[in-house]
C-alpha cells in the first residue's frame, strides 16, 4: 500500500525503537478489512521490533491496537488512518515503543500527575486537518499515564455511530462515552480542561515574570512576525496568544505566499512557532487577554488575562487576529456542529451523499462550494451580492461542476432543524422579498471575518466594524501600543499581508521605546 520511498523512510523511523512494539488486528472479511490487514503487514515487515497478531477482539471492525510486547493495548485505530492521519499512526508505534514524546518535562509530569481513568474517543474525517492534533495528543497522554485509553474512529468507516451521534463536525472527542469536545484542540487544552488546577497555578507564573519591552497579544502570522523582529533586536520580548497560530490553523490550502507555491495552514503555523522559539522570545500559550490597562508612572502598560494573571511592558502590539463572521440569524447558534459548519475541508466527508448550502460568494465560499462538490450530492451557494466576488479563476471552475447551482442576491433568514440537526434553510430574494425554503441537510458559512478586539473597546479608537485604527507605523491611539494584522483597518486581509505588518509594528514600537528612553 505504501509508496517504496515512504517505505524507506518509515524503516528508519522504526529502527529507533527502543521496545518491541504488537499491533493487534480486530479484522473481519470485508475489503476494509483486507486493506488493513495489508498495511500493517507492510508496517510489520519494516522491522523485527513490531510484532502482529489478528486475535483481536475489538468489536469495531476493522480496527488494531498498539501496545508494548505483552501489555494491554491503550492506543486504538478503527478504521484505516491514512490521509492526514497516517502520521498519528507512526508517532504512536514510536511512542509505544519508547520513543520520547518530544514536550516540556513539565508537561510531561503534569500528564503523569492526572488520575482517570480517562477513555477518549475521537471521531475523525480522514480530510480533516485539525484531527491529527487531538489524535497524536489523546495518543501521547496514553503512552505516559496508564490511566489514559485513546481511540482513533474514522467516521466514514463507521458512519451508523457517527448518525447515531448525530456528529456533524469533527474532531468529535467523548470522554467516558459522554461528549468532551469539538473541533481543533491541542495538548495544551486539553490539559487545561482535565487539570482543574492548572489556570491557578498558570496565573501564579505569569504574575512572576519581570515586565517586558515589548509583549505580542497573538500568535498568528503578524503576531510571529512582530515577535520576531523584535527579538532580533535583542529586547526582552514575549507573546500570550489564546492559540499560537490563530485563523491559519483553519486554513488548508495556502498557494499565495510569495515564494511557497503550495502549503498548509497547521503546516505554516508550525514553521511560525518553530522560528519564534529560535529566539529567546518568552511563548505563552492559551492565554487570552481580557484586558489592557494605560501606562502607570513607570511607564508600562498591564495586560489582565482571563485565568486572573497579568503581564506588564513597556510596549504593546496587539495582533489578535479575527474569527469567522456569524450570519446571527435563527437557528445557526443552535444547530452549530449539527449541521452548521464553518470548515468544508474537515467537515465536508460527514456530508457524503447529502444535500449542502455554502453561505458566501467571495474566495472563501467558492473555494468550499468546489470542494464540497465532489463529496456531497448537491451544493447551493447563496450571495448577498449581485454577483459573486471570488477571483475569475475560482469562478470559471465553480461555473463548470453540475452539481451546484449559485443563487444572488440572496439573503438568509433561517436554520431550520428538528431538534437534532439541520433540515432546511430559508432565504429571501432581495429584489423581490419572496421567500424560499431549501430542504437540506448542512450549511457552511464563508461569509468573510470579525476582528477580535471586543475586550478593547473604550480603551484605544476602533473603527465601526471593531478594526483597531492604526497609521502608517501601526501606532494606535494610545501611545506605545501598536497593532498588526487582521484585527486593524489594514486593508486585504492575507497572511502575508499580516506578516508585513506584524513587522512593521514591531520596528514601529522598536522607535518608540528608544524615543521614550529617559
Amino acid at each position: 500500500m505504501l509508496e517504496e520511498s515512504l517505505q524507506e523512510q518509515l524503516k528508519g523511523y522504526l529502527e529507533k525503537l527502543l521496545m518491541p512494539v504488537e499491533l493487534i488486528a480486530s479484522l473481519d472479511e470485508s475489503n476494509d478489512s483486507g486493506e488493513m490487514r495489508a498495511l500493517l503487514e507492510e508496517i510489520a515487515s519494516l522491522s523485527n521490533k513490531v510484532k502482529l497478531r489478528f486475535d483481536g477482539a475489538n468489536p469495531r471492525r476493522p480496527s488494531f491496537s498498539i501496545a508494548v510486547m505483552g501489555e494491554k493495548p491503550r492506543i486504538h485505530f478503527a478504521g484505516l488512518p491514512m490521509g492526514h492521519e497516517f502520521t498519528s499512526l507512526v508517532l504512536a508505534i514510536l511512542q509505544t515503543g519508547g520513543v520520547p514524546t518530544k514536550l516540556e518535562a513539565e508537561t510531561r509530569e503534569q500528564i503523569r500527575a492526572l488520575e482517570g481513568p480517562f477513555h477518549f474517543e475521537t471521531y475523525v474525517s480522514l480530510s480533516c486537518h485539525n484531527c491529527p492534533d487531538v489524535v497524536q495528543a489523546f495518543n501521547a497522554m496514553t503512552t505516559l499515564n496508564a490511566d489514559f485509553e485513546a481511540t482513533m474512529i474514522e467516521g466514514g468507516q463507521f458512519q451508523q455511530e457517527i448518525e447515531e451521534k448525530q456528529i456533524m463536525g469533527v474532531p468529535a472527542i467523548y470522554l467516558n462515552g459522554e461528549p468532551f469536545g469539538s473541533g481543533r484542540m491541542g495538548l495544551e487544552e486539553i490539559l487545561a480542561r482535565l487539570d482543574t488546577g492548572s489556570a491557578e497555578r498558570e496565573a501564579k507564573k505569569l504574575a512572576e515574570k519581570e515586565p517586558f519591552d515589548v509583549l505580542v497579544i497573538g500568535g498568528g502570522p503578524a503576531g510571529s512576525a512582530a515577535a520576531i523582529y523584535a527579538a532580533r533586536k535583542g529586547i526582552r520580548t514575549g507573546v500570550a496568544a489564546e492559540r499560537l497560530g490563530g485563523q491559519v490553523l483553519e486554513t488548508m490550502a495556502i498557494e499565495n505566499f510569495i515564494s511557497v507555491p503550495e502549503t498548509e495552514g497547521p503546516r505554516l503555523a508550525a514553521a511560525l512557532e518553530a522560528h519564534m522559539r529560535a529566539y529567546p522570545i518568552d511563548l505563552m500559550n492559551l492565554e487570552r487577554a481580557k484586558r489592557l490597562l494605560p501606562a502607570d508612572a513607570n511607564g508600562l502598560f498591564t495586560l489582565e488575562f482571563a485565568n486572573g494573571g497579568a503581564l506588564k511592558s513597556k510596549a504593546v502590539i496587539l495582533a489578535v487576529g479575527a474569527r469567522w463572521r456569524e450570519m446571527n440569524v435563527p437557528g445557526e447558534a443552535e444547530y452549530r456542529a449539527r449541521g452548521v459548519a464553518y470548515c468544508p475541508h474537515c467537515d465536508g466527508p460527514l456530508f457524503k451523499g447529502k444535500r449542502v448550502a455554502v453561505i458566501g460568494g467571495g474566495n472563501s465560499g467558492v473555494e468550499a462550494a468546489i470542494d464540497l462538490a465532489g463529496v456531497v450530492t448537491h451544493v447551493t451557494l447563496l450571495e448577498f451580492d449581485t454577483k459573486l466576488r471570488a477571483d475569475a479563476i475560482l469562478q470559471e471552475k465553480l461555473a463548470s461542476l453540475t452539481n451546484v447551482t449559485v443563487l444572488t442576491q440572496a439573503q438568509t433568514t433561517e436554520i431550520h432543524g428538528d431538534g437534532q440537526k439541520v433540515t432546511a434553510l430559508s432565504y429571501k430574494e432581495r429584489a423581490s422579498g419572496e421567500a424560499h425554503r431549501l430542504e437540506l441537510e448542512g450549511v457552511f458559512v464563508q461569509i468573510g471575518l470579525l476582528p477580535n478586539t471586543d475586550w478593547l473597546k473604550g480603551t484605544l479608537e476602533l473603527a465601526p466594524n471593531g478594526e483597531i485604527m492604526i497609521d502608517a507605523r501601526g501606532q494606535t491611539s494610545l501611545p506605545g501600543v501598536f497593532a498588526a494584522g487582521d484585527c486593524t483597518t489594514v486593508p486585504y486581509k492575507q497572511i502575508i499581508i499580516a506578516m508585513g505588518e506584524g513587522a512593521k509594528a514591531s520596528l514601529g514600537a522598536f522607535d518608540y521605546l528608544i524615543r521614550s528612553r529617559q
